[in-house]
Protein backbone atom coordinates (compact mmCIF):
# COMPACT_ATOMS: atom_id res chain seq x y z
CA UNK A 1 0.00 0.00 0.00
CA UNK A 2 1.27 3.29 -0.94
CA UNK A 3 2.34 5.81 2.37
CA UNK A 4 2.23 9.74 1.96
CA UNK A 5 3.02 12.25 4.09
CA UNK A 6 1.42 15.40 4.39
CA UNK A 7 3.71 18.17 5.62
CA UNK A 8 2.61 21.59 6.60
CA UNK A 9 3.06 23.51 9.85
CA UNK A 10 1.36 24.78 12.76
CA UNK A 11 1.29 28.42 12.18
CA UNK A 12 -0.47 27.97 9.19
CA UNK A 13 -4.07 26.58 9.70
CA UNK A 14 -5.11 26.81 6.11
CA UNK A 15 -2.20 24.13 5.58
CA UNK A 16 -2.77 21.76 8.52
CA UNK A 17 -6.46 22.24 7.42
CA UNK A 18 -5.88 20.84 3.70
CA UNK A 19 -3.21 18.01 5.47
CA UNK A 20 -6.40 16.57 7.51
CA UNK A 21 -8.72 16.73 4.78
CA UNK A 22 -6.91 15.28 2.03
CA UNK A 23 -5.35 12.43 4.42
CA UNK A 24 -9.01 11.88 5.51
CA UNK A 25 -10.05 11.53 1.68
CA UNK A 26 -6.93 9.56 0.79
CA UNK A 27 -7.31 6.67 2.96
CA UNK A 28 -11.16 6.84 1.94
CA UNK A 29 -9.47 5.48 -1.56
CA UNK A 30 -7.18 3.20 -0.07
CA UNK A 31 -4.22 5.38 0.20
CA UNK A 32 -2.26 5.08 3.35
CA UNK A 33 -2.30 8.85 4.55
CA UNK A 34 -1.19 10.78 7.40
CA UNK A 35 -0.28 14.35 7.88
CA UNK A 36 3.42 15.56 10.00
CA UNK A 37 2.49 18.74 11.31
CA UNK A 38 6.00 21.06 12.57
CA UNK A 39 6.20 23.03 14.77
CA UNK A 40 9.39 25.91 15.08
CA UNK A 41 11.11 23.33 17.60
CA UNK A 42 11.10 20.40 15.01
CA UNK A 43 11.25 21.89 12.18
CA UNK A 44 15.02 22.00 11.73
CA UNK A 45 15.99 18.44 13.14
CA UNK A 46 13.13 16.00 12.45
CA UNK A 47 13.36 11.78 12.56
CA UNK A 48 13.65 9.70 9.62
CA UNK A 49 10.13 8.71 7.97
CA UNK A 50 9.05 5.93 5.30
CA UNK A 51 6.84 7.37 2.96
CA UNK A 52 6.57 6.61 -1.24
CA UNK A 53 5.72 10.24 -1.51
CA UNK A 54 5.72 13.67 0.42
CA UNK A 55 3.63 16.24 0.32
CA UNK A 56 4.96 19.84 1.35
CA UNK A 57 1.99 22.34 2.62
CA UNK A 58 2.81 25.77 2.56
CA UNK A 59 5.53 27.87 0.83
CA UNK A 60 9.05 27.47 0.04
CA UNK A 61 10.54 27.03 3.43
CA UNK A 62 7.85 24.28 4.36
CA UNK A 63 9.22 22.45 1.00
CA UNK A 64 12.87 22.67 1.67
CA UNK A 65 12.20 21.10 5.96
CA UNK A 66 10.16 18.43 3.70
CA UNK A 67 12.40 17.95 1.45
CA UNK A 68 15.18 16.67 3.90
CA UNK A 69 12.22 14.34 4.89
CA UNK A 70 11.99 13.05 1.65
CA UNK A 71 15.80 12.68 1.39
CA UNK A 72 16.16 10.67 4.06
CA UNK A 73 13.78 8.32 3.27
CA UNK A 74 14.29 8.40 -0.82
CA UNK A 75 10.92 9.38 -1.48
CA UNK A 76 9.50 11.42 -4.21
CA UNK A 77 8.57 15.14 -3.11
CA UNK A 78 5.39 17.11 -4.31
CA UNK A 79 5.24 21.02 -3.65
CA UNK A 80 1.32 22.11 -3.40
CA UNK A 81 2.06 26.03 -3.19
CA UNK A 82 0.06 27.89 -0.23
CA UNK A 83 2.93 30.32 0.05
CA UNK A 84 3.37 34.02 -1.46
CA UNK A 85 6.08 33.10 -4.10
CA UNK A 86 6.67 29.41 -4.08
CA UNK A 87 8.46 29.03 -7.33
CA UNK A 88 9.87 25.41 -5.82
CA UNK A 89 6.16 24.83 -5.75
CA UNK A 90 4.32 23.74 -9.15
CA UNK A 91 0.99 22.63 -7.62
CA UNK A 92 -2.10 24.47 -7.13
CA UNK A 93 -4.32 23.31 -4.21
CA UNK A 94 -7.01 23.03 -6.19
CA UNK A 95 -4.81 20.28 -7.61
CA UNK A 96 -4.14 18.52 -4.98
CA UNK A 97 -5.68 15.18 -5.44
CA UNK A 98 -4.73 15.15 -8.65
CA UNK A 99 -1.27 15.12 -8.68
CA UNK A 100 -1.06 13.00 -6.02
CA UNK A 101 -3.00 10.42 -8.10
CA UNK A 102 -0.51 11.16 -10.42
CA UNK A 103 2.83 10.90 -8.85
CA UNK A 104 1.16 7.49 -7.03
CA UNK A 105 0.79 6.04 -10.47
CA UNK A 106 4.17 6.84 -11.87
CA UNK A 107 3.23 8.75 -14.51
CA UNK A 108 4.48 11.85 -13.08
CA UNK A 109 7.45 13.66 -14.54
CA UNK A 110 10.19 13.33 -12.04
CA UNK A 111 13.10 16.08 -11.53
CA UNK A 112 16.64 15.01 -9.98
CA UNK A 113 17.93 17.93 -7.92
CA UNK A 114 21.37 18.08 -6.58
CA UNK A 115 21.87 18.30 -2.93
CA UNK A 116 24.30 19.14 -0.70
CA UNK A 117 26.43 17.20 1.91
CA UNK A 118 27.98 19.32 4.69
CA UNK A 119 30.80 17.79 7.17
CA UNK A 120 33.85 19.42 9.18
CA UNK A 121 36.98 17.45 10.45
CA UNK A 122 37.06 19.58 13.40
CA UNK A 123 33.76 18.35 15.04
CA UNK A 124 30.70 16.23 14.60
CA UNK A 125 28.89 17.91 11.94
CA UNK A 126 26.59 16.12 9.13
CA UNK A 127 24.08 17.99 7.65
CA UNK A 128 22.25 18.13 4.41
CA UNK A 129 20.50 20.93 1.93
CA UNK A 130 18.67 21.38 -1.19
CA UNK A 131 19.03 25.38 -1.33
CA UNK A 132 22.50 26.58 0.17
CA UNK A 133 25.37 25.93 2.75
CA UNK A 134 25.91 29.51 4.16
CA UNK A 135 28.97 30.49 6.10
CA UNK A 136 28.09 33.87 8.07
CA UNK A 137 29.10 36.49 10.70
CA UNK A 138 27.79 36.09 14.25
CA UNK A 139 27.66 39.83 15.21
CA UNK A 140 25.87 42.40 13.31
CA UNK A 141 28.53 45.28 11.86
CA UNK A 142 31.31 43.27 11.91
CA UNK A 143 33.26 40.92 9.11
CA UNK A 144 33.98 37.55 8.70
CA UNK A 145 37.29 36.07 7.04
CA UNK A 146 36.63 32.79 5.67
CA UNK A 147 39.25 31.03 3.90
CA UNK A 148 37.99 28.81 0.70
CA UNK A 149 39.44 25.62 -0.73
CA UNK A 150 38.36 24.00 -4.29
CA UNK A 151 39.55 20.67 -3.77
CA UNK A 152 42.48 20.83 -2.18
CA UNK A 153 43.60 24.37 -3.50
CA UNK A 154 43.64 27.52 -1.78
CA UNK A 155 41.45 29.35 -3.62
CA UNK A 156 40.61 33.33 -1.94
CA UNK A 157 40.33 34.31 1.24
CA UNK A 158 36.89 36.89 1.84
CA UNK A 159 36.63 39.42 4.30
CA UNK A 160 32.59 39.90 3.99
CA UNK A 161 29.28 39.24 5.42
CA UNK A 162 29.57 35.71 4.66
CA UNK A 163 29.70 33.56 2.02
CA UNK A 164 27.55 30.56 0.74
CA UNK A 165 27.57 27.23 -1.78
CA UNK A 166 24.42 26.54 -3.24
CA UNK A 167 22.85 24.00 -5.48
CA UNK A 168 21.18 24.97 -8.93
CA UNK A 169 17.83 24.97 -7.36
CA UNK A 170 19.32 27.42 -5.00
CA UNK A 171 20.83 29.56 -7.19
CA UNK A 172 17.40 31.67 -7.38
CA UNK A 173 17.53 31.90 -3.61
CA UNK A 174 20.35 33.59 -1.30
CA UNK A 175 22.48 33.72 -4.25
CA UNK A 176 20.68 35.37 -6.54
CA UNK A 177 20.09 38.36 -3.25
CA UNK A 178 23.77 38.03 -3.26
CA UNK A 179 24.56 38.77 -6.77
CA UNK A 180 25.02 34.83 -7.85
CA UNK A 181 24.12 33.40 -10.98
CA UNK A 182 21.05 31.79 -11.55
CA UNK A 183 21.44 28.13 -13.06
CA UNK A 184 19.68 25.58 -14.76
CA UNK A 185 18.18 23.02 -12.23
CA UNK A 186 19.37 20.92 -14.93
CA UNK A 187 22.90 21.23 -14.28
CA UNK A 188 25.47 19.74 -11.89
CA UNK A 189 27.19 22.15 -10.73
CA UNK A 190 27.39 23.93 -7.11
CA UNK A 191 28.53 27.83 -6.62
CA UNK A 192 30.26 29.58 -4.56
CA UNK A 193 29.25 33.24 -4.16
CA UNK A 194 30.71 35.80 -1.45
CA UNK A 195 28.25 37.80 0.96
CA UNK A 196 29.13 41.61 0.72
CA UNK A 197 32.49 41.05 0.66
CA UNK A 198 34.94 44.27 1.10
CA UNK A 199 37.78 44.96 -1.36
CA UNK A 200 37.94 41.68 -2.54
CA UNK A 201 36.74 39.47 -6.05
CA UNK A 202 32.48 39.64 -5.73
CA UNK A 203 32.52 37.03 -8.61
CA UNK A 204 31.17 34.00 -7.82
CA UNK A 205 32.60 30.80 -9.29
CA UNK A 206 30.90 27.72 -10.44
CA UNK A 207 32.68 24.14 -9.95
CA UNK A 208 31.41 20.99 -11.17
CA UNK A 209 29.13 18.49 -8.70
CA UNK A 210 32.42 15.93 -8.63
CA UNK A 211 34.57 19.31 -6.91
CA UNK A 212 34.54 19.88 -2.96
CA UNK A 213 34.35 23.09 -1.51
CA UNK A 214 35.72 23.75 2.30
CA UNK A 215 35.23 26.88 3.98
CA UNK A 216 37.79 28.08 6.92
CA UNK A 217 36.94 30.89 9.59
CA UNK A 218 40.11 32.38 10.09
CA UNK A 219 40.42 35.27 12.45
CA UNK A 220 36.67 35.08 14.35
CA UNK A 221 33.81 32.21 15.09
CA UNK A 222 31.00 31.98 11.91
CA UNK A 223 28.01 30.12 11.89
CA UNK A 224 26.79 27.38 9.32
CA UNK A 225 23.17 27.93 8.09
CA UNK A 226 21.94 25.44 6.28
CA UNK A 227 18.52 25.91 3.69
CA UNK A 228 18.02 28.66 6.34
CA UNK A 229 18.47 26.68 9.64
CA UNK A 230 21.51 26.68 12.27
CA UNK A 231 22.98 23.78 11.76
CA UNK A 232 26.40 24.59 13.89
CA UNK A 233 28.82 26.98 15.04
CA UNK A 234 32.63 27.37 13.50
CA UNK A 235 35.32 28.50 15.73
CA UNK A 236 38.55 30.26 14.57
CA UNK A 237 40.58 28.11 12.23
CA UNK A 238 38.03 25.34 11.55
CA UNK A 239 36.46 24.64 7.99
CA UNK A 240 33.48 23.20 6.58
CA UNK A 241 33.31 20.63 3.96
CA UNK A 242 30.70 21.04 1.10
CA UNK A 243 29.87 18.12 -1.60
CA UNK A 244 27.81 16.72 -3.27
CA UNK A 245 25.54 14.57 -1.73
CA UNK A 246 25.31 10.93 -3.16
CA UNK A 247 21.73 11.21 -3.38
CA UNK A 248 19.65 13.46 -5.57
CA UNK A 249 16.50 14.53 -4.62
CA UNK A 250 13.54 13.74 -6.72
CA UNK A 251 11.06 16.46 -6.92
CA UNK A 252 7.69 15.76 -8.79
CA UNK A 253 7.21 18.66 -11.52
CA UNK A 254 3.94 18.28 -12.08
CA UNK A 255 3.78 21.08 -14.58
CA UNK A 256 6.99 19.93 -16.66
CA UNK A 257 7.85 23.67 -17.04
CA UNK A 258 10.89 23.87 -19.80
CA UNK A 259 13.63 26.22 -18.58
CA UNK A 260 12.92 29.52 -20.46
CA UNK A 261 9.31 29.69 -17.97
CA UNK A 262 11.47 28.17 -14.79
CA UNK A 263 14.00 30.78 -15.00
CA UNK A 264 11.71 33.58 -15.90
CA UNK A 265 8.92 33.36 -12.96
CA UNK A 266 12.33 32.69 -10.83
CA UNK A 267 13.66 36.41 -11.75
CA UNK A 268 10.22 38.00 -11.50
CA UNK A 269 9.54 36.86 -8.46
CA UNK A 270 12.07 35.45 -6.43
CA UNK A 271 12.67 32.84 -3.57
CA UNK A 272 12.94 31.92 -0.11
Amino acid sequence: MAEVLLVAFETRPDATSLADEVSSRLRSQGVSARPLILAGDNAGRMDAIEADLVVSLGGDGTFLRAARLAHESNSDILGVNLGRVGFLLPVDPSRIDEEIRIALSGEAHIESRLALRVTSPDFDLDSFALNEVVLERTQAGHMVRVRTYIDDDEFLTYSADGVLVCTPTGSTAYNFSAGGPVVSSELEVMVLTPIAPHFTIDRSVVVNQRQIISLQATDSPAVIVTDGVLAGRLEAGQRIVVENDPRSVRVVNARQLGLGARLRGSLREGHA
